[in-house]
């Protein structure tokens, strides 16, 4: 499994690596991103949630390229069956012949996620939330984690809190099941030996990230052998599949 990390407030030129900036005007020559990806970077607001889910987006591109064997503008995206409900609306997919990793991306106030891998994978990051957001936010969690969390208090709940959602993201997204009313239902918090069991068949993990935020992986099966944590912009063709 390898984990990909675009950090925030640096600019794809302070690493010497292939990947433009992306301002106002450019969206015309974004031609690795598909029409669906060109319409939903367009519809940003705010030009610096545009330029991160456009930068995401051409880094993931760009990385499962080196797996593929496929440039990065041909990639074609579909969507697995929703675990729940059987629709067609669960993870993304590369529709591709073969073998294709599974892979996960998430983009969140100027940091953003990928993970790849050869079994169903869930990456999530998250910015610190507002002490506001935390106790809205709180009752949608497992009673165990609530228990957890208030036991906490000022800046150590706000990370807390989004420790524990980047957790339950990450496996709610690898899983395809996304976010709703089940959220409560599966344990993701700090452990202990009282507490509930976390979600069979799957390992979840922290992620280093930087200051502000919180992220976490998700992976289906055994635990990985290794987690290769890497910083992007880098060199992607130098990658290789793990």
């Amino acid at each position: 499994m390898e984990v990909f990390l675009l950090s925030p407030n640096r600019r794809p030129e302070e690493h010497g690596a292939a990947f433009p900036s992306y301002g106002p005007g450019a969206l015309n020559q974004l031609d690795e991103l598909d029409e669906a990806e060109r319409r939903r970077a367009a519809a940003f607001r705010r030009p610096a949630d545009r330029d991160l889910y456009v930068a995401a987006h051409i880094a993931l591109r760009r990385v499962l390229a080196t797996y593929v064997g496929i440039p990065a503008r041909k990639l074609a995206f579909a969507r697995a069956d929703c675990p729940r409900c059987g629709g067609p609306h669960g993870r993304p997919v590369l529709a591709a012949p073969g073998s294709v990793p599974h892979f996960s991306l998430s983009h969140s106030h100027g940091t953003a996620l990928i993970a790849v891998a050869a079994r169903p994978v869930g990456v999530d990051v998250e910015r610190l939330p507002t002490p506001e957001r935390v106790e809205v936010c709180l009752p949608s969690l497992h009673p165990y984690e609530q228990a957890e969390l208030r036991r906490l208090e000022g800046a150590d709940r706000q990370a807390g809190f989004a420790r524990v959602w980047a957790r339950k993201e990450a496996y709610l997204k690898g899983t395809g099941a996304g976010i709703g009313r089940w959220m409560s239902e599966v344990y993701v918090g700090a452990g202990g030996p009282e507490a509930p069991r976390g979600p069979d068949g799957w390992t979840v993990r922290d992620v280093p990230c930087p200051a502000g935020h919180a992220a976490a992986v998700a992976l289906h099966g055994t635990p990985p052998t290794h987690t290769v944590v890497r910083e992007l912009p880098g060199d992607l063709r130098s990658l290789t599949s793990h």
